[in-house]
């Protein structure tokens, strides 16, 4: 649990603490607020569990697999990173951004020059790397 979600519920409202409700019981709109705020928190493996169950229900949904694969990124999951942003490559292979993150995670993981092809295409795409 944050610092942040340790004072909310620490804050008194009349009869008690805020509520703030489990993970477990959270919708998926909810569910994606709060894996992005413990992002935002770098509390990238709590971010990570959040998501994984949202890019399985929808595998479509580029803006979230992204997301999961940056906290596997920051968490050093790095073999997790990859999987997902090979399997957003194979299915969006225009995503510039999946590219670089491709590259980025296969040099963190002592494989840069596996990782070169992809970061060219991603300055080929117009990103700075």
């Amino acid at each position: 649990m944050s610092d942040f979600e340790e004072m909310l519920r620490g804050l008194g409202q009349g009869d008690g603490p805020v509520g703030i409700p489990d993970d477990g019981d959270l919708d998926d709109h909810a569910r994606y607020d709060r894996a992005t705020f413990l992002f935002e928190t770098k509390s990238y493996s709590r971010a990570a569990a959040l998501l994984e169950p949202l890019v399985e229900a929808e595998p479509h949904n580029a803006e979230v697999a992204l997301l999961l694969a940056r906290s596997y990124y920051y968490a050093a999951a790095l073999g997790r990173a990859e999987e997902v942003l090979r399997s957003m490559i194979e299915r969006w292979p225009s995503d510039a951004y999946a590219h670089l993150m491709l590259a980025r995670t296969l040099q963190r993981a002592g494989r840069a020059q596996e990782g070169a092809p992809h970061l060219k295409i991603a300055e080929a795409m117009g990103l700075d790397a």
